[in-house]
């Protein structure tokens, strides 16, 4: 863990370095001299290693002159800032250096001070860059907490389509490049889009999301675009719109196909030009926005139907990405829930080692109308309320065992056996035979870890047989996936 108050000293005058150290040990600092930036460089690489068992103290502030033998504070802070970013430097000039300690502070040097040095202005100039540090440090986590938690590590899934997803996100990140997400609500399509900003260039700028669908039309284009006071009715001040609030960053435009033909017409404009004029104002704003959008339903077919603009469809369809549904992606029940469950037992501060087998089936056989989002609620629900270390049965909601084909909650007050049929919908038997024997097979081919002939000899079946059935339930994708 960082000291944030362990200091470097450098300077090539033992009698300067040997002052500051003892100044700054006397307000609590833990000090360390170098005579010059080798030396330096060498003390902050020695730092940064355990010894004798105990953990890593980096420095978090470097004093350093700058009229130095061999290489000189400007040389060293250049390289202090290339390997180690987060030590905050504070320049020590003398006469005729004015205009290289100028040059440091344009590297990150945080303040420089004029020999003599003055008691008061080094304690204010560490004890600001010691503030600066820890702020840096702040954000470092806070970085690593997106990362975790919108970074591509944390998109789950075995699926070949998922997988073809991750490769499109790391291919298109680094660009500019316009990209359209369509799936249905749930899928994970904001996700995507905040893992694709975090492993762009744009990162650590603003990542500002909207969904077209939440917004009255009469508002939409003041939250995109922003408005002048007295624009309308209720426009007391001036407002900056989601475009300007995203300028350097990604702006997520989710529920495109919900936008009016108008609004479709502006948005076209903005995308083409990277420019617009906020509500009541004549002003041309400019801006710098890498945008991604999405639609929860299939664009093409609202371009048939004359619902969505044909030129705008063809103006942000650049690079297409199509979520599947979580009830296609079978295979990656099991691993989205033992996701979500590490992440809400971790939220909660509560232990539970898995799920029982009986539980793990229900989720597998339910159809997920809401997707990931309804399976991650499912769990968090499960987390809250189960009582074993174990979620089982009885920690699924209702919908999840009862809606499930052919299966119903244990009732223990019968000898009919662990299951019961659900009350009868009609519908023909070989249609409600259909999804118990898709699951039947997939789970024996789990079993032989997808070896077609031991699954057939399992089934009492004949291996074309087996192929006809995997071929008809789609069950070949996550073979391949496998």
């Amino acid at each position: 863990m960082t000291d944030p108050s362990k200091v470097l000293i450098v300077d090539d005058d033992p009698i300067v370095t040997e002052s500051i150290a003892e100044f700054l040990g006397g307000l609590g600092y833990a000090t360390i001299t170098a005579r010059g930036g080798e030396e330096a460089l060498h003390a902050i690489e020695d730092a940064e290693l355990p010894s004798r068992g105990r953990a890593p103290l980096p420095f978090s502030v470097l004093v350093t002159d700058m009229s130095m033998s061999g290489m000189d504070g400007l040389a060293l802070i250049r390289a202090v800032r290339e390997r180690h970013r987060d030590i905050v430097p504070v320049v020590v000039t003398g006469y005729g250096t004015i205009e290289n300690a100028v040059k440091a502070i344009r590297l990150g040097a945080i303040d420089y001070l004029t020999k003599p040095l003055v008691d008061e202005e080094l304690r204010v100039a560490v004890e600001k860059a010691v503030q600066h540090h820890a702020l840096l440090s702040e954000n470092a986590n806070l970085r690593s907490q997106l990362d975790e938690r919108y970074g591509l590590d944390n998109i789950v899934g075995g699926d070949e389509r998922m997988r073809r997803i991750y490769d499109v996100v790391e291919a298109v990140a680094p660009s500019k490049t316009t990209v359209l997400m369509c799936g249905e609500s749930g899928t994970g399509k904001s996700l995507i889009a905040r893992a694709i900003h975090r492993q762009s260039p744009r990162a650590d700028m603003p990542f500002v999301e909207i969904s077209c669908g939440s917004i009255p039309e009469t508002l939409l284009e003041s939250e995109l675009f922003g408005h002048m006071q007295g624009a309308f009715t209720g426009a007391h001040t001036d407002k900056p719109g989601r475009f300007l609030a995203a300028h350097g960053g990604t702006l997520f435009l989710d529920e495109i196909n919900s936008a009016s033909p108008g609004m479709q017409l502006k948005l076209l404009r903005v995308l083409q030009e990277r420019a617009f004029e906020p509500v009541g104002s004549n002003e041309t704003v400019n801006v710098d926005v890498r945008v991604i959008l999405a639609s929860n339903r299939p664009l093409e077919d609202l371009v048939a139907n004359g619902e969505f603009r044909e030129d705008l469809y063809y103006r942000i369809n650049v690079v297409m990405i199509q979520l599947p549904p979580l009830r296609d992606r079978i295979a990656d029940i099991p691993l989205l829930a033992q996701h979500f469950l590490e992440l809400k037992t971790r939220e909660a501060g509560i232990q539970k080692s898995g799920f029982t087998d009986e539980a793990m089936a229900a989720l597998r056989l339910y159809s997920f109308p809401g997707n990931a989002r309804e399976l991650e609620n499912i769990i968090e629900r499960a987390v809250i309320l189960s009582k074993s270390m174990r979620i089982d049965l009885d920690s699924l909601p209702p919908n999840v065992v009862d809606n499930t084909p052919g299966l119903r909650r244990p009732d223990h007050s019968t000898s009919e056996g662990p299951w019961r049929l659900e009350d009868w919908t009609p519908m023909p038997l070989r249609k409600a035979l259909e999804e118990p024997e898709k699951q039947i097979i997939l789970a024996a081919l789990e079993a032989n870890d997808w070896n077609r002939q031991k699954t057939a000899e399992d089934l009492g079946i004949n291996r074309t047989t087996l192929y006809k059935k995997i071929k008809q339930y789609g069950l070949e994708i996550i073979g391949r996936a496998v």
